[in-house]
């Protein structure tokens, strides 16, 4: 008989500990420690032994036949880009995000197409959360009614293996995967233990017999997919489902993709018949703005391969008390507090002396730096109350010295600006110089950032 062992394992990390510690050594986590049983390694039989299902030998790399990645289309195209052109057979997709932001309904209305275009296969949903009439009710909301899809309430994983290996579907949905637990570890349903138990085994299983595979995954209050690291290490393809569960709006963001480009975004409005994509996402940013008023201006920002247009909003208003107040949506608040700093300086304006409102159209999150001029711009604007041009849109970073720096990837936004038909673009000196000509666009260059003044109010 194996030897049984109690071990304490941080559930954020995997650090192992022989007895209870109220912080993490390791990654510095409170109360992150759960105990376990631990015994000695037995060979599992629900799974072959290696990845491809056979005893394999190492090989030169003329030796290796490189296969052609085979894909399945869904013809949403919003999920069909982040994914890479499709989903990839025989993979595994990782869909973390808040609870209701509407993870179910994206891998059911996903189910749905995939029935729709490839009719002869079968589709198995695992639900540990939801009844089976709950699943059902969402299905026929989602006009998901096709023979082939079958509703499986259920949270062991063997149960789980037995019915995958007699109906043999194509594609296989876990939700989630910290309610899934195995029998062959002694341990709680969402522990660290057995979500690496049941992630391997369902790994093995999916690429040793092509099975196409989504798991859902909770993320912490912290915003990232709850369970230990190892979990987004060993699917292919990690993507994170944002947006205001309050608001219509949607964002499918994948962060890691073996089959294709991270970084890529789909954009989704949650309407009352499911998910619906949006094809033109910056009409969908700009489309509301009110004409001829003055607080606001247009940059433009890239997500994975997409350039996208977004409206940043300031309003500077009196201060009514003893310290000036910043208010920030979508932009570090510490960065706008540089660039209120950078106008105090070299425009000499007194604007630290106001309140202060930055605001990103649309809920778009801004972490990179090609917006500063943008920024600058709206608070000017707002300040002076007068309207910024429609057709122009600012690209540059602002340094502390006033100096306005050249940004990346400048041509694929100059290309998608022309195609949109923006007429000028406001950036830096260095960039105005290298694409000169090349574009139908009056792309106007400055050194240094107190130049916006008299270029706007000109």
């Amino acid at each position: 008989m194996a030897k049984i062992k109690t071990v304490f394992t941080c559930q954020d990390c995997g650090y192992q500990t022989v007895k209870w510690l109220g912080k993490c050594p390791d990654c510095n986590q409170w109360n992150s420690f759960s105990e376990e049983e631990t015994i000695k390694p037995v060979s599992s039989k629900g799974a072959p032994k290696s990845i491809a299902g056979r005893e394999s030998k190492p090989k030169t790399i003329s030796q290796i036949e490189v296969e052609a990645v085979e894909r399945y289309v869904t013809n949403i195209r919003e999920f069909d880009r982040v994914m890479g052109g499709g989903v990839t057979i025989g993979s595994l997709t990782l869909i973390g995000g808040e609870p209701g932001i509407g993870k179910s309904t994206l891998l059911m209305e996903v189910c749905g197409k995939l029935i729709d275009n490839y009719k002869n296969e079968r589709i198995l949903y695992v639900s540990g959360e939801e009844s089976e009439g709950q699943v059902a009710q969402r299905s026929k909301r989602l006009g998901v009614k096709n023979e082939n899809f079958y509703i499986y309430n259920e949270t062991n994983w063997q149960n789980v293996l037995a019915q995958v290996k007699e109906l043999q579907p194509k594609f296989l949905v876990l939700d989630s995967i910290q309610t899934t637990h195995s029998n062959q570890v002694d341990s709680a349903a969402g522990t660290l233990t057995q979500i690496r138990e049941v992630t391997y085994e369902l790994m093995n299983y999916a690429k040793s017999y092509d099975l196409t595979c989504f798991l859902i995954g909770h993320v912490t209050k912290e915003g990232q997919i709850a369970g230990p690291k190892v979990l987004e290490h060993m699917v292919d393809t990690v993507i994170y489902f944002e947006g205001d569960q309050l608001g219509q709006y949607r964002m499918l963001r994948v962060m890691k993709n073996r089959f294709g480009n991270t970084n890529e975004v789909g954009i989704f409005e949650m309407q009352e018949k499911g998910l619906v994509e949006i094809k033109n996402p910056s009409q969908y940013f700009l489309e509301q703005s009110l004409a001829g008023s003055y607080g606001r201006s247009l940059t433009c920002i890239l997500e994975g391969t997409r350039s996208l247009f977004v409206e940043i909003q300031a309003l500077v208003v009196e201060n009514k008390f003893a310290q000036g107040r910043r208010t920030t949506q979508g932009l570090d608040s510490n960065r706008v507090a540089l660039l209120v700093a950078v106008i105090d300086k070299y425009f000499g304006i007194p604007l630290s002396y106001n309140d202060i409102y930055v605001n990103v159209v649309g809920g778009m999150k801004l972490t990179s730096r090609e917006s500063d001029l943008s920024v600058i711009a709206s608070l000017l604007s707002s300040y002076h109350n007068r309207a910024v041009d429609t057709e122009t849109i600012f690209l540059g970073e602002v340094g502390l010295t006033g100096e306005v720096r050249s940004i990346p990837m400048m041509e694929i936004r100059l290309k998608e600006i022309a195609q949109m038909n923006y007429k000028r673009v406001v950036t830096s000196k260095r960039a105005a110089a290298d694409f000169k000509g090349k574009f139908n666009l009056n792309i106007v260059g400055i050194e240094k950032a107190d130049e916006l003044k008299k270029l706007l109010f000109q």
